[in-house]
């Protein structure tokens, strides 16, 4: 039995949509857990394992135009700060999964 063309679309716009939405998922799920540990390497290397951090640094500013270069949009200053205050805010890796109910 053949498909209908409309039918045939149809069938095919489902599949990618629901590809689409696990995709999304996953990457939303990947996505805090990655911030996490680069927010815990920027705040590492800003403390040099001091009790708190050294903001003279031009850490920031450097990682964000590497950053950039490599990949585009999306780690500039202002958004590695959040990504740092993210980790303090979450100090603990597991608390992520029991805090944010949405990465599960």
């Amino acid at each position: 039995m053949e498909l209908a063309k409309s039918d045939l679309f149809s069938i095919v716009k489902k599949i990618i949509i629901q590809s689409r939405l696990k995709v999304y998922r996953a990457a939303n799920a990947e996505l805090p857990e990655s911030y996490w540990q680069i927010g815990k390497l920027i705040v590492e290397d800003e403390q040099e394992d001091k009790a708190r951090a050294d903001y003279g640094k031009s850490t920031l500013k450097n990682l964000s135009q590497q950053l950039t270069l490599e990949f585009g949009k999306g780690f500039d200053e202002s958004n590695l700060r959040n990504i740092r205050s993210f980790f303090k805010a979450f100090p603990i890796c597991n608390a992520l999964r029991t805090e944010l109910s949405w990465i599960h």
